[in-house]
């Protein structure tokens, strides 16, 4: 558990052990800038194909809901059908349909800085960080405001088999994943009856070059975005304060370029802190032959602090110039949301700074425990 509450160090002494490592199962692991930047690009390397599931012990994958909608979702496939997919859907995230978001967007921050500044005290995760990234994705897709609260422990059930597979896991996982699959269901339903100008229309009714998502692509693609869409996001929140609120001297730099400044929180403390990756074709890494079947992990958390890429890497600068981080991942697999998450940080971190000045941590902060999601679960603060 230490090492999921203050994982840095230990990716120090990683990176100090060599550019690629093998871990005990034969898993690869590489910690470095260099090599997870390359792991992230090579079209050698993608996601681990199905058919070799059994060989895990999961014969029966596509009986788990979970299971299913991770491996069959963009986060779980290869080309061609990624590229189909992810093209299928890339319309509902350019930078117009972003920023047409962006009034909506900074309404729902400041309605929350109210109600925080209105108690006095708030756990940030509950009053802030969740909503306002539920509720972003939400309004993009369709997802009535009034539906909205019961997601945050359906995604962070859900999203446990990133971390690990197992029955117990799975006991949470499954009947979470097909919560939401079921609601985004209904909804899609009424969206073919009645279609509004959201993105769960777009989807039901959109065809490129005579291609469409069948209703099945339609519900995995549907409960994927809505739970990375608010996921991630809100980690980066938590992390991106707790870290504001650690260097409150880094408040200027923050005002100044906010744009700037989020870039340089994704770097110092990612939400994201490693992808896992299946060799497809012969490749290489570091010099080290890779063969098809292999497993390798890429510690980007460890990449973004790597001092062969980052001057004094573990000093939080909110005025560093050249802080261009794998926190979104990158390649073919790069993060369909980070516009959107880029947005709502941009926007909430001086919002808050600005209109709360008195802004404090408060004890009681738990880290999530996870090794893949960095974040909190809870993170006290008070307003007064």
């Amino acid at each position: 558990m230490v090492g999921r509450e203050d994982p840095y160090g230990h990716y120090a002494r990683l990176r100090e052990l060599g550019p690629v490592l093998r871990d005990a199962d034969g898993t690869l692991i590489v910690t470095r800038f260099a090599e997870c930047q390359s792991v992230s690009r090579d079209h050698k390397l993608g996601k681990m194909p199905v058919e070799l599931l059994p060989h895990l012990g999961l014969a029966d994958w596509a009986e788990h809901p979970a299971l299913y909608g991770y491996f069959t979702s963009l986060l779980g496939i290869n080309p061609p059908d990624h590229t189909r997919l992810r093209r299928l859907v890339s319309s509902g995230f350019t930078g117009r349909r972003v920023q047409e978001l962006r009034p909506a967007t900074t309404r729902m921050i400041d309605d929350m800085i109210e109600a925080m500044a209105a108690a006095g005290a708030a756990d940030f995760v509950s009053a802030f960080a969740f909503p306002l990234p539920c509720n972003v994705i939400s309004e993009l897709l369709g997802v009535p405001e009034a539906d909205r609260a019961q997601f945050q422990h359906l995604v962070q059930d859900w999203s446990a088999v990133l971390d690990e597979i197992t029955p117990e896991v799975l006991l949470k996982a499954d009947p979470a994943a097909q919560a939401v699959r079921d609601y985004l269901g209904e909804l899609a339903a009424e969206r073919r009856r009645h279609p509004r100008g959201d993105l769960m229309s777009a989807m039901v009714e959109h065809e490129e070059a005579g291609d469409r998502l069948t209703s099945d692509e339609l519900l995995t693609m549907a409960g994927l975005l809505f739970a990375a869409g608010f996921e991630t996001t809100t980690n980066l929140l938590s992390n991106g304060l707790a870290a504001l609120l650690d260097h409150p001297g880094q408040r200027d730099a923050l005002l100044a370029d906010p744009a700037a400044a989020v870039e340089e929180l994704l770097r110092f403390d990612s939400p994201v802190q490693n992808i896992d990756r299946t060799v497809l074709e012969p490749s290489a890494v570091a010099g080290v032959s890779l063969e098809p079947g292999q497993r390798i992990v890429a510690y980007t958390g460890a990449a973004n602090r790597d001092p062969r890429r980052f001057t004094d890497p573990d000093r939080l600068d909110l005025r560093r110039s050249d802080n261009a981080s794998l926190s979104f991942g990158g390649g073919m697999h790069y993060c369909l949301g980070a516009p959107m998450a880029r947005l709502e940080a941009q926007i909430a971190f001086p919002r808050l700074l600005e209109r709360l000045p008195r802004l404090r941590r408060a004890d009681g902060a738990e880290r999530r425990n996870s090794l893949t999601i960095r974040g909190f679960d809870v993170l006290p603060v008070t307003t007064e």
